[in-house]
């Protein structure tokens, strides 16, 4: 194909399965970290925010120090930091959650964690 000097080339064509003039949406992220911008969420407020996005959450707690070895889930995990720190090892950096923040591990990701020196309790939930 021959062009005018000076004109512009073409546009590239559009990546599979995105309309034309349009950027495909990224992947979303394997680790999603939200930390919490203002008052801490009450256990309570936890449990319905996660039942409204039709999830079943459950609570755990651990001592300080307490090490989970690594390992991966075979669904997406949703956790919550209640009370006290603890952080999570991934092969994207160390997260650390404190009170009222957020994680989500899409399925497959290889995490370990370590609970900090106030122990922590977390509530939970699974996307299948």
């Amino acid at each position: 194909m021959h062009r005018a000097p000076g004109a512009p080339a073409p546009a590239p064509a559009p990546a599979p399965g995105t309309a034309p003039g349009t950027a495909p949406l990224p992947e979303p992220s394997a680790v999603e970290v939200h930390h919490c911008q203002g008052p801490v969420p009450r256990h309570d407020e936890i449990d319905a925010m996660l039942r409204a996005d039709g999830l079943t959450p459950h609570a755990w707690a651990n001592v300080a120090g307490h090490a989970y070895a690594r390992h991966s889930h075979g669904y997406h995990k949703v956790l919550i930091c209640v009370r006290g720190t603890i952080v999570f090892h991934t092969d994207s950096g160390d997260v650390a959650l404190s009170p009222g923040d957020r994680l989500e591990l899409r399925s497959g990701v290889e995490h370990a964690a370590t609970v900090g020196d106030g122990g922590v309790e977390c509530v939970e939930a699974y996307r299948t």
